[in-house]
C-alpha cells in the first residue's frame, strides 16, 4: 500500500500530537493557548509541505516550531499587554472603539516584526528617540557614536516601518 501525504500527515499528527500539546502545556501554563499552539506548529509543518518520512528527530523539529509559535506569542501579548498599560491611563473618553484597538494592536505588532528585523543599537537608537524622546546628541553619546550615525540609525529604522507598511498595503 502506497501512503499519500495526508495519510503521512495524520499518522504524524496521532504519533506526536498529544506530547506537543503536554510540552507546551508545561511552558506557556495554559491548557488553552497550548492547544492553539500545538494546531499552529501543525499548520505550520502543514503549509512547508515536506516528506515527514525524512525528518530525523521529529520531536526536536516540533519543538523548534512550536519554541518559535511560543516566543511569538509571548511577544504579542507583551506588546498588547503595554498598550492595554497605556490606555488604562487615559481618560475614559478617550478609549477607543473594539475596531480601532484591534487595528492599533495589529499595527504594533507589525511595527514590532519590522524593527525586530533590524540591528540591536539602530532599534534602541529608534525607540529611544520616539519612544522616549532622547535627544540625537544623547543617544550618540549612549551609544559612543556620532549624532550623524544616530541619524542614520533613525532613518535605517523609518525606512523599515515604511517598508512593512508598503507590504501590508501590497
Amino acid at each position: 500500500m502506497s501512503w499519500t501525504y495526508e495519510q503521512h500527515l495524520a499518522d504524524f499528527y496521532r504519533q506526536h500530537h498529544s506530547w506537543l500539546q503536554q510540552l507546551l502545556r508545561r511552558r506557556a501554563g495554559c491548557s488553552e493557548t497550548a492547544a492553539d499552539l500545538a494546531q499552529d506548529t501543525f499548520l505550520r509543518l502543514l503549509s512547508r509541505d515536506e516528506d515527514l518520512s525524512r525528518i530525523d528527530s521529529p520531536r526536536a523539529y516540533l519543538t523548534r516550531i512550536a519554541q518559535g509559535l511560543l516566543a511569538n506569542h509571548w511577544r504579542r501579548r507583551d506588546i498588547e499587554q503595554a498598550y492595554l498599560d497605556a490606555l488604562s491611563r487615559q481618560p475614559e473618553a478617550l478609549a477607543p472603539s473594539p475596531e480601532v484597538h484591534h487595528l492599533i494592536v495589529e499595527t504594533l505588532y507589525r511595527l514590532d516584526a519590522a524593527l525586530r528585523d533590524l540591528p540591536e543599537q539602530v532599534r534602541q537608537a529608534f525607540l529611544l528617540s520616539r519612544l522616549e524622546g532622547v535627544r540625537y546628541a544623547d543617544i550618540a553619546a549612549e551609544f559612543g557614536v556620532s549624532v550623524r550615525m544616530v541619524k542614520k540609525y533613525i532613518a535605517r529604522a523609518m525606512l523599515q516601518c515604511l517598508q512593512a507598511d508598503l507590504d501590508l498595503a501590497a
